[in-house]
């Protein structure tokens, strides 16, 4: 059987310190070949649903595909026993308990592949609500049985780092534990999300708007083992990946932290740039910005107008997370222009905002607002909206259920105005560090690609790690 030597530094070096990330090819998805840069490239096998035979030496055919010869196949059941788990809901857990909860939501939305309790926060089952079920240990596995999509179907995290903490599994789980070491701690985590794996489990979910898999289903499904000393070796490959995955977002978030700040004692002109030393002067918002009253039937524009709704804008990250064309909406629509800055009025606390790069129309819930070039520049409006003074006054709101900010409020706003010269210069300085946050996002989307596709070459035996030394 033909090995390769696969060094994960070498590869994740070559991802994180190239600035122009070239390294990284292509992971094709058939499983014929994975290339990186200058490395070696390991030659694999076909994927199953490929038509090319025979099978490749050191690969033989499984019950779910071609896997190496020296990996094993078992079921679920065949590994694991199941545990019991807890039910209750969401609203039992709080702050204080002496029993920590795994909530199914949990592990939907914050947990991938490991629940570290050294490092997560775990909310606790409130002791007038205590229930019998089997307390956790490292290396159980955590399943869940339900899903709003098909991919969420059976998403599963491995336990780590309990020590002294006292855990249960709750509502739409299963608890599943180990029957032996023919799993290493340190890899259970990954075995669901062979791709394999993937399939059966959505072929065997159930449901049309909440997808559901069986404790039997679950049991039933086939899994490919590679032995333990490979396992080891692969789950500390992906460990790599996942730490400077951690380490990149820690970054982001401190670089994110200090440009809020500096942006604040900026505009509160509780710092200055050097070379600024003018008065600024205060203004009421509304006499120098306005919203751009334009409405529209989007049958009036051309079918692929850019047309933006309120969710198609991040929260407090201002950037577009997706959008559509005006071909894809009929009710009246507001017209914005290159320039313009768009905040989204209802329920303003969720600090939606944009800076248009496009003309286009919008949702009657966004507003458009325009400066007047002698006295505002747009950028400097743009950071404007997004400090704390102003969401707090388009808090005050008009509407209970669905609170819209109040413009009879906001263009009565009060604003420390300086020269244009200088909110150029403010807004470029801040535009300096949006700039390096975006590199490293885009770094950190480039190493999450990797990782995905690592994972697949790895857990199904397409690529093989052998120790280096």
């Amino acid at each position: 059987m033909t090995r390769v030597v696969f060094d994960v530094n070498v590869i994740v070096s070559a991802l994180l310190l190239n600035d122009e990330m070239t390294k990284l090819r292509k992971i094709e998805r058939c499983g014929r070949r994975w290339d990186v840069g200058d490395m070696n490239t390991a030659t694999t096998v076909p994927h199953r649903h490929q038509p090319e035979y025979p099978v490749h030496s050191g690969y033989r055919q499984s019950e779910i595909g071609v896997i190496p010869s020296d990996w094993s196949v078992y079921s679920i059941g065949e590994l694991f026993d199941y545990m019991r788990t807890a039910s209750n809901s969401r609203a039992d857990l709080g702050d204080t308990g002496t029993v920590s909860y795994v909530h199914y939501g949990d592990i939907h939305t914050r947990f991938d592949h490991f629940i570290d309790f050294d490092h997560n926060e775990i909310p606790r089952l409130v002791d007038d609500k205590q229930t019998i079920a089997t307390r956790l240990r490292d290396g159980d596995l955590i399943v869940v049985d339900a899903s709003e999509d098909e991919p969420g179907v059976g998403k599963s995290v491995e336990v780590r780092n309990l020590g002294v903490t006292e855990a249960i599994s709750g509502l739409h789980t299963f608890l599943l534990r180990a029957k032996d070491e023919r799993i290493q701690r340190g890899y259970r985590g990954y075995v669901l999300e062979k791709a394999p794996v993937k399939i059966q489990l959505r072929r065997r979910a159930t449901g049309l708007k909440v997808f559901g898999i069986s404790k039997q289903s679950l049991r039933d499904v086939w899994i490919p083992i590679p032995l333990p000393a490979e396992q080891r070796a692969i789950a500390e490959a992906l460990s790599d990946v996942i730490r400077l995955l951690d380490a990149l977002e820690k970054l982001i978030a401190k670089k994110q932290a200090i440009k809020q700040a500096t942006m604040q004692q900026l505009l509160m002109e509780k710092i200055r740039l050097p070379g600024f030393s003018e008065i600024w002067e205060t203004r009421k918002l509304g006499e120098i910005v306005s919203i751009r009253n334009q409405r529209i039937l989007p049958s009036c524009v051309a079918p692929d107008t850019l047309c933006i709704e309120l969710d198609h804008i991040g929260s407090a990250n201002g950037r577009l997370v997706t959008y559509q064309t005006a071909s894809f909406s009929t009710s009246t629509k507001q017209c914005f222009f290159v320039g313009d800055v768009l905040f989204g009025r209802l329920r303003s606390y969720l600090r939606k905002f944009w800076h248009a790069d496009r003309d286009g129309i919008c949702t009657t819930e966004i507003w458009p607002l325009m400066g007047n070039s002698e006295q505002i520049e747009s950028r400097f409006l743009y950071l404007m909206v997004q400090t704390n003074r102003f969401i707090e006054a388009a808090g005050i709101s008009y509407g209970t259920h669905m609170p819209r900010a109040d413009w009879n409020v906001i263009q009565n706003f009060q604003i420390r105005l300086p020269s244009i010269t200088e909110q150029c210069a403010i807004a470029a300085t801040l535009s300096d560090m949006d700039a390096e946050i975006a590199a490293l996002e885009r770094r950190r989307d480039k190493t999450c690609t990797l990782k995905q596709g690592m994972m697949q070459q790895l857990l199904t035996g397409r690529v093989r790690l052998v120790e280096t030394g």
